[in-house]
């Protein structure tokens, strides 16, 4: 602050130097202002230093990022996709194991109408939210909190599912690693936690090649299976689980169960669609590409896998996974399964990486809506939506805690959530293609009209089927988040009317201010904090006294008070000091007290400036500031009165405190 410039003078009075018209005025960048500066934190250390806005565009991903980003939850369904359609089928005996094939075509196609679908929807709603979104806009918001309960639910059970699914693959392999299971999993959760926290681009990146050498080995696996198997009689390990009596009828039924069963390898495509802002420019061609690379993958991997289980006849088996017997018979057990083995137990774990992608920038559409905390709304230092990151790793860490991360409890609860986003996404597009009516509309709405038809059945069959199982949580869990939503909104409403959100509000009227300062004695603290009280003062007829609370505890005390007083008129700041005796252990009532005779006396505003000092160090602070934390603490709720505080840094230079003002 200028040392010339009288804070009281009347503006006319000043002498102010007056702006030419055409002078080219250089913007204030952060280094100017004083930040923010580079950081050699911890935190920072381990996330990566805060990004400004010019270069959120290095966290942005590609399309190929993409596939590493958002689609490794439905690319590594093929790792128990096909295997859930023929342990359903296997009850119908070895007789049922070739519907594999036709079942799995038909779940092809649906892939195709979802892919098809998103890509629409990603066009019609570039801002992302999937089915949030498209349920907002044509079904009403009622609908669109189910699609977004049921999203949040789909998220949570995807990390825990592919973190647990992974540490599972691992444990067989190792099976010393069995009573680890719980901390191998949170050490996973963890770890991806911090890298989508450093940002998505730089996870994408991180988790591109791993992504690239599973589907690559996949599909040359896939591709030697059909042309030449190389190990085609070798025996496998483990015995057969197929059964020979009590067979079930291969009815409608079954084949609907394995339907629904096997749709859990479309897991994940709808994923794409919620995180469009996440893409680099243009966002919307870049996602739908991601879209397509997603599901022509897929749909190849899907299809190869099925044709080469019912060529092969391939059942279920004790210790051993359909993916591994189909690979294993392709390439046999050497160098190019355990690396393509060893590739997807990885992949696995990391395909909760889908989630944390979608679910944060989720949570943020809702909660601009109202219906969630706006902290949800904020981005982090590293441009990410760190709140919605932080709050999905809580949920699914006590998931896996609650489950002992096995993978079986979890898999009844499984893909519920987002057959019901599907189901509701392809209804609100017929809906819009029916408002809007653009040229193919028909065909348009046709195609998402049999997409929600196959879903919607999906749906019922997974709840029907897997109700007594466990699907009954999801269930319950569905509608508490609604009504989360919906108390949060709630309140929202009512503090934009108490608040008066919306409604032009009277002209602000100024009132003079007294700065109330607690101090111990006469020290360069002292010195700092009545400095800056004076300036919040400055205005006419504002004014700052110092306090002090004396314990009436005898001799010592008085004696305190009196050389407090004499060192007081002895510097003669120009401020005064009111000594508060008091009989009580507490610092904070006599503060307190004084500060109601305050507030008794006249209208003006109270300002309690609580002097601090931050230490060279972070282990010195919790021998400071006592008073703050206490004073704070009391007068925290008080809505008459401003409750600041003043921090001197320690150091080897004292900082220079602001110039006093004219009196």
């Amino acid at each position: 602050m200028p040392e010339d410039r009288d804070l009281d003078a009347a503006p006319e009075d000043r002498d102010l130097e007056p702006v030419p018209e055409d002078r080219d005025l250089e913007p204030v960048t952060a280094e100017r202002a004083g930040g923010p500066r580079r950081s050699t934190g911890l935190w920072n250390l381990v996330v990566g230093r805060p990004l400004r806005f010019a270069e959120a565009s290095k966290e942005q991903i590609t399309p190929v990022e993409g596939l590493s980003a958002l689609s490794l939850d439905a690319l590594t369904s093929v790792a128990y996709g096909p295997e859930a359609i023929i342990v359903v089928l296997a009850v119908a005996g070895a007789r049922a194991l070739p519907m594999v094939l036709p079942i799995t075509i038909v779940i092809v196609v649906l892939l195709a109408v979802l892919v098809v679908s998103y890509r629409q929807v990603i066009d019609a709603y570039p801002g992302g939210g999937g089915a949030y979104a498209v349920s907002k806009a044509n079904l009403g918001k009622g609908v669109s909190l189910l699609a977004a309960a049921s999203l949040v639910v789909d998220y949570t059970l995807t990390v825990a599912v592919s973190i647990a699914a992974g540490v599972g693959a691992l444990t067989s392999a190792f099976p010393g690693l069995s009573p680890e299971t719980v901390p191998i999993c949170l050490g996973i959760l963890a770890l991806v936690t911090l890298m989508n926290l450093r940002g998505l681009g730089e996870t994408a990146r991180a988790f591109l090649l791993p992504t690239l050498v599973f589907i690559v080995g996949l599909l040359a696996i896939i591709a030697v299976g059909l042309v030449h198997p190389l190990a085609l009689h070798v025996p496998q390990p483990g015995r057969s689980l197929l059964p020979t009596r009590n067979l079930q009828t291969l009815g409608v039924l079954l084949l609907l169960k394995a339907f629904s069963a096997g749709c859990s390898a479309l897991t994940g495509v709808e994923a794409i669609a919620n995180g469009v802002p996440l893409f680099k420019e243009p966002r919307a061609r870049r996602a739908k590409r991601t879209e397509l690379l997603l599901g022509s993958i897929l749909g190849v991997m899907l299809l190869g896998l099925a044709v080469l289980a019912r060529r092969w006849q391939i059942g279920p088996r004790s210790g051993q996974t359909v993916l591994s017997q189909i690979m294993a018979d392709a390439v046999g057990r050497h160098w190019a399964y355990y690396l393509v083995s060893l590739t997807i137990t990885l992949v696995l774990a990391l395909a909760a990486n889908t989630s944390f992608g979608s679910l944060p920038v989720l949570a943020s559409l809702v909660s601009r809506d109202n219906y969630l905390p706006h902290l949800f709304s904020l981005r982090g230092d590293r441009q990410v939506f760190s709140s919605g990151i932080w709050v999905l790793a809580l949920m699914s860490g006590a998931l896996l805690v609650a489950v002992g991360g096995n993978t079986n409890s979890l898999i009844p609860l499984f893909a519920i959530g987002v057959f019901t986003g599907f189901t509701l996404s392809q209804t609100g597009l017929v809906v819009h293609w029916w408002r809007t009516r653009p040229p193919r509309w028909r065909r348009r709405a046709a195609v998402n009209g049999l997409g929600a038809l196959m879903t919607g059945v999906a749906t019922i069959v997974f709840l029907v089927s897997k109700f007594a199982e466990g699907a009954w949580v999801v269930v319950v869990a569905v509608p508490v988040f609604i009504l989360i939503f919906r108390r949060v909104h709630a309140y929202y409403e009512r503090t934009g009317v108490a608040i008066g959100i919306g409604k032009t509000p009277p002209p602000p009227r100024g009132r003079p201010t007294t700065v109330l300062v607690p101090v111990t004695g006469v020290s360069r603290l002292t010195e700092y904090a009545l400095s800056e009280a004076m300036s919040l003062a400055g205005s006419p007829g504002g004014r700052v006294i110092a306090l002090s609370v004396v314990f009436d505890d005898g001799a010592d005390g008085t004696q305190r008070g009196k050389d407090l007083v004499s060192a007081w008129r002895e510097w003669d700041p120009g401020v005064p000091l009111e000594v508060l005796h008091t009989n009580l252990a507490s610092v904070v009532q006599p503060i307190v007290a004084f500060v109601d005779a305050i507030r008794a006396q006249g209208e003006e505003q109270v300002v309690v400036l609580i002097p601090t000092i931050v230490p060279t160090r972070l282990r010195y602070r919790f021998l400071h500031n006592q008073l703050d934390l206490a004073l704070s603490a009391a007068l925290r709720s008080r809505s008459d009165l401003v409750v600041a505080r003043v921090s001197l840094p320690l150091g080897p230079r004292p900082p220079s405190a602001p110039a006093e003002p004219a009196r």
